[in-house]
């Protein structure tokens, strides 16, 4: 990163990644999930919708929802973490106009759900923690809440393959 150049323009390029990481994956459109960027920090935010309820007598999420949040939280931080040094240089500048910009996301190699509680009818949030990533593989630890981040809704850990471009 160059040191004299204009936060706006720092701001903007990571933005833009993170705009077209989650272009690329439209069920994510689909949920409506968003994420707040902090820095280097994303939060993933899935805003409440009645279309996300499985069980209406209780109300509660659909556990494939909860499952798929989760995955999509864990592959963006993952490939957000891969690409966060390429970025701040400059050498990548991802945009959603060009899909080549961007390395591809990683594939799944398994994803395991531990459901800890209902999600009720209201917004959920999700970080994403990478425990071990190499040039194939990496493995990525993520935690579900909503009202209070101690109270975890669910958590999951997914092993994923790394996309050689």
């Amino acid at each position: 990163m160059n040191r004299n150049e204009p936060l706006d323009q720092i701001k903007q390029r990571r933005d833009s990644a993170l705009k077209a990481l989650m272009a690329a994956v439209p069920y994510m459109n689909w949920l409506n999930i968003q994420f707040d960027r902090r820095g280097d920090e994303l939060t993933a935010v899935l805003p409440f919708d009645r279309k996300l309820i499985g069980n209406q007598m209780l109300p509660a999420i659909h556990g494939g929802v909860t499952a798929a949040f989760l995955e999509m939280t864990a592959i963006i931080e993952l490939s957000w973490t891969a690409l966060w040094e390429d970025l701040e240089s400059g050498r990548i500048a991802p945009d959603v106009a060009v899909p080549d910009s961007l390395p591809r996301l990683p594939k799944t190699i398994d994803f395991t759900v531990d459901y800890l509680r209902s999600g009720l009818p209201r917004d959920a949030y999700a970080r994403a923690r990478v425990v071990r990533s190499g040039r194939r593989y990496a493995s990525v630890h993520v935690e579900a809440w909503q009202d209070n981040r101690t109270k975890l809704m669910a958590q999951a850990t997914g092993h994923f393959l790394m996309r050689q471009n």
